[in-house]
């Protein structure tokens, strides 16, 4: 089963069995929630999943007020509220993974679990600079002026030259994003990060930190230092992929997602 549903502004699609426990998927800055169609099917025979537009991004409506962690945070809220679901899991990719971070720190008693991929933590001074750099440039000239670099960033050469079509389906996302949101949103990612260090390491909600091996602005490294803040956390590292690794090889994600969500029900 699918709805495609507006909400609250919100345009959100459900798969799977309304009775199943629920995974909200959180998608990453710039794309929509069509990026996990490669994980959905397998996830949805053993989970209710809720997939959404960030705000501007997709089919969900611009921000009305300046963008913040706290400000996307809500969506998953008025998600919970309009679905009558109590807690979920949350599964966050990029500044998803912020966003499930500062969900889980607002509103600790509303998650089951938490799986954070491919998202950023403390960068170090050179890479935040760049990353601030990045969103003053597309504050300044738009949302598009940065993405042939991303798109070198996010995929290996070899899935780039295999696969055109899919990349080309990563622009067109791009392409359809508020372009106000988006450099806002920009902005979060760029500094978003901040929130989320130095918190108490006294969670114990349990927690799947994954990134890819040659993911270059969420590394190992900070998969690392994010699972170090939760007291019940696993970390895994896909080999061999960069940023958009969910896209290139879908199962190397949904296995372990489903081996982590199966003990943590």
């Amino acid at each position: 089963m699918n709805n495609l549903k507006l909400i609250n502004r919100i345009s959100f699609e459900t798969f799977g069995d309304m009775d199943a426990p629920p995974v909200i998927l959180i998608h990453g800055l710039g794309l929509c929630k069509d990026i996990w169609t490669g994980i959905i099917p397998k996830l949805s025979k053993h989970y209710r999943v809720i997939t959404y537009d960030l705000y501007g991004h997709g089919l969900s409506a611009p921000l009305e007020e300046k963008a913040s962690l706290s400000v996307f945070s809500s969506q998953i809220i008025n998600l919970l509220t309009y679905l009558e679901i109590k807690k979920a899991h949350l599964i966050g990719f990029s500044i998803g993974g912020m966003i499930n971070r500062k969900f889980a720190i607002e509103y600790p008693g509303k998650i089951l679990s938490l799986v954070i991929l491919n998202s950023p933590h403390r960068r170090g001074v050179k890479l935040q600079q760049i990353v601030e750099n990045r969103a003053k440039k597309v504050s300044e000239q738009g949302g598009l002026v940065t993405l042939d670099d991303a798109i070198n960033r996010w995929f290996t050469k070899e899935f780039r030259l295999q696969f055109p079509k899919l990349v080309d389906l990563v622009v067109k996302w791009r392409k359809l994003v508020d372009l106000l949101s988006y450099a806002q949103a920009a902005e979060v990612l760029a500094f978003g990060v901040k929130e989320l260090l130095n918190q108490d390491r006294n969670f114990t909600i349990p927690t799947l930190v994954m990134t890819c091996e040659k993911d270059s602005g969420s590394t190992p490294e900070m998969a690392q230092e994010i699972a170090n803040d939760y007291n019940d956390s696993k970390m895994i590292i896909v080999p061999n992929l960069k940023h958009l690794g969910l896209m290139e090889n879908p199962d190397a994600f949904v296995i372990p997602i489903l081996k982590f969500l199966e003990r943590k029900n």
